[in-house]
């Protein structure tokens, strides 16, 4: 689509969204991340608080505001289950390394470096999905995160 056109279609949907609406939504997001940074993001359950707060103040006031909190909710429970499954098989291979006497440690080192690029690659998805919700949320714009379990209907 031209630049024109685009501008044509993003005045048309910013003006069925108010300003309130959008930066509410984009609030979601956004109060997600922040808390989830300030409290680590391996634990998250601040990030779901943040987002459920403004699900639970806005969902009856804005159907946008209630789309835009609930995925956040969504996505953000979705990576706290990803961190812990993750957490648990570090611990279980640290577990194996303990009770072969270090001998699993053959096995157990490329296991753990591998899992720590999964736990790499789920922060800057949920890093970059929740900036890239945000801006589309303050554009008035539709997201959907992905590998998201859709908890929340």
């Amino acid at each position: 689509m031209s630049a024109p056109g685009r501008r044509t279609v993003m005045a048309h949907i910013q003006s069925i969204t108010t300003s309130s609406e959008r930066g509410w939504a984009m609030a979601a997001h956004l109060t997600a991340l922040a808390l989830a940074l300030m409290t680590s993001w391996l634990v998250g359950v601040a990030g779901v608080v943040g987002a459920g707060a403004i699900w639970l103040l806005k969902r009856d006031d804005s159907p946008f505001i209630a789309r835009h909190a609930r995925e956040a909710v969504n996505f953000n429970l979705s990576m706290l289950i990803y961190a812990a499954v993750a957490c648990g098989i570090a611990a279980a291979l640290v577990g194996l390394t303990v009770l072969t006497l270090g001998l699993g440690v053959i096995l157990t080192l490329p296991a753990g470096l591998a899992l720590l690029m999964v736990i790499a690659a789920i922060a800057l998805m949920w890093l970059v999905c929740s900036i890239i919700a945000a801006v589309r949320a303050w554009n008035g714009e539709e997201y959907r995160y992905p590998l998201t379990i859709r908890l929340l209907d």
